[in-house]
């Protein structure tokens, strides 16, 4: 109940502030102050705007080949390796406008008030987030000028480059979780921790240790670094400590509400994400899968046809349309496209499902990684199993049907053991299965480790030289708007297209 009383709350509040926007030109005054609105408010609202847009379903979660649409027009995008504009700035424009600008508004304003320095650290820490995902899908980025147009009539932001935005995430990390007290002022009505200090700060040391191991190819000295200072500072314990949105009927999931209404027929799950979890006998293939055995149509996609069972399953193969699968159709003896496995839009992708944004399984699956590399004590075989399980527990908070009894979980961890031989492999592999639905992770933690070991999709009208994707292209409206410090982004990181590697993965 408090979760839903802190969303109504947050939806009336952040109504009134809109309403600031009427007479701007003659009043001259900021149109998104929060004036008569606690800040504590804005920063749940950059939380709860923080669920991954569902253009990441045509790109991040694409490019990963964990779901795929034959489908063109709106949906094109790594279904065929090409540039689909409103898709590509999808990530851009949902963090900049509503995360990036309101944690920005909530530092600026309460940094020299000692009362709120609790607030302050958490908005730094959720700002270092936001920012991951926007430089790790585009590169050089408006950072340090970003979000300040009010604050400082900073209309025109600059671009800085990848290497310093990753040096001050860190900084503030750092800096943030320190800096959590509980003898200063406790924000109780947070949206995700309820104002809980020792959550806050393994939260700051867990996004530490994902933005250190970001390092790893490029600079791996200090990724060591990193990684050993954010292990000491404490990072999450337990699944209690998931940085999650819990969805409510008034406040829904983006990617509920798009799979569950014009796009319901139009996205599946891949063969190769379908066949990595049918071929070790993993638990959540039957937590995650639904096909509508012999739909024809999207309408034939009823209850009635849906088959949950993991052996029934069948991936849709990546690299064709709905007109070229055809005949993968029918050499899998499939009524139809349409017959192919989906992602359970009843249990996992429905409207009020949470949406883990970090989680303690992938933290655990990084510490696995460097305790192999031999950057933090304790053992990589129970780091290893730890995430695994984690993961698997994790499904129960999407649905009661989508509970994975502990017996089989058991079952799995003793079948599939750590194999220190192929650790780097058998680690991320894990980590691509335990960042489902969470693109922007599992697509940067595979530009980063190369696992799991995906191939190149065959489409032949690719807009791409390489195997994959490496980036998103800069916004149209960033192109018209702000375009000369934009050109000095792409003279200094290369072309604006989907081949450039950004900083830390060259």
């Amino acid at each position: 109940m408090k979760k839903i009383s802190i969303y109504s709350f947050l939806c009336i509040a952040m109504l009134s502030i809109s309403s600031c926007d009427k007479g701007f030109d003659e009043l001259n005054v900021n149109p998104i102050a929060a004036t008569a609105v606690d800040r504590i408010f804005i920063l749940n609202n950059a939380i709860v705007s923080s669920s991954f847009p569902t253009t990441t379903a045509n790109y991040d979660i694409g490019i990963v080949q964990q779901m795929v649409t034959p489908n063109s027009g709106v949906l094109t995008g790594a279904n065929f390796n090409q540039i689909n504009n409103s898709n590509a700035e999808g990530v851009w424009v949902n963090y900049y406008r509503n995360v990036i600008r309101n944690t920005v508004d909530i530092i600026e304003n309460t940094k020299n008030v000692p009362a709120r320095s609790n607030l302050t650290q958490m908005a730094r820490i959720w700002k270092a987030f936001a920012f991951m995902i926007v430089t790790d899908a585009y590169g050089d980025v408006p950072y340090f000028e970003a979000g300040k147009g009010f604050i400082e009539n900073t209309t025109f932001p600059k671009y800085d480059t990848q290497e310093s935005i990753y040096n001050d995430i860190i900084k503030e990390l750092t800096e943030a979780s320190a800096a959590l007290n509980t003898a200063g002022t406790i924000e109780s009505s947070d949206v995700m921790y309820a104002g809980n200090i020792a959550q806050w700060k393994r939260l700051g040391y867990s996004l530490l240790l994902r933005a250190g191991m970001r390092l790893t190819k490029v600079n791996p000295q200090r990724a060591q670094q990193v990684v050993q200072a954010a292990f000491q500072g404490g990072v999450m314990q337990s699944n209690a400590d998931n940085a999650v949105i819990r969805h409510t009927a008034n406040y829904t999931y983006p990617f509920g509400n798009l799979l569950n209404a014009t796009e319901a027929a139009n996205y599946y799950m891949t063969d190769v994400f379908v066949n990595a979890l049918k071929s070790t006998n993993d638990p959540r293939l039957g937590a995650i899968a639904v096909r509508y055995v012999g739909a024809t149509s999207g309408a034939g996609q009823t209850a009635a046809v849906a088959n949950r069972s993991p052996e029934v399953q069948i991936g849709m193969p990546i690299g064709y349309d709905n007109v070229s699968i055809t005949p993968v159709v029918n050499s899998l003896r499939l009524a139809s496209f349409y017959d192919f496995t989906q992602v359970d839009r009843t249990r996992i992708v429905k409207p009020i499902a949470p949406c883990f944004l970090v989680t303690y399984a992938q933290t655990q699956l990084l510490l696995a990684e460097a305790a192999q590399r031999g950057w933090v004590t304790g053992n990589a075989a129970t780091y290893y199993a730890n995430g695994v399980r984690a993961n698997m527990q994790q499904f129960a908070e999407y649905d009661a049907a989508s509970a994975i009894p502990a017996a089989a979980i058991d079952a799995w961890l003793a079948a599939n053991p750590f194999d220190a031989a192929n650790a780097l492999q058998q680690i991320n592999t894990q980590y691509w299965i335990a960042s489902f639905l969470n693109g922007p992770e599992a697509w940067a933690n595979f530009r980063r480790s190369g696992f799991p070991a995906l191939r190149k999709n065959p489409y032949p009208s690719q807009q791409i030289q390489g195997n994959f994707i490496n980036r998103m292209v800069y916004p149209i409206s960033e192109v018209a708007v702000n375009q000369t410090n934009l050109q000095a982004a792409v003279q200094r990181q290369g072309a604006d297209n989907m081949d450039t590697k950004v900083w830390w993965d060259k």
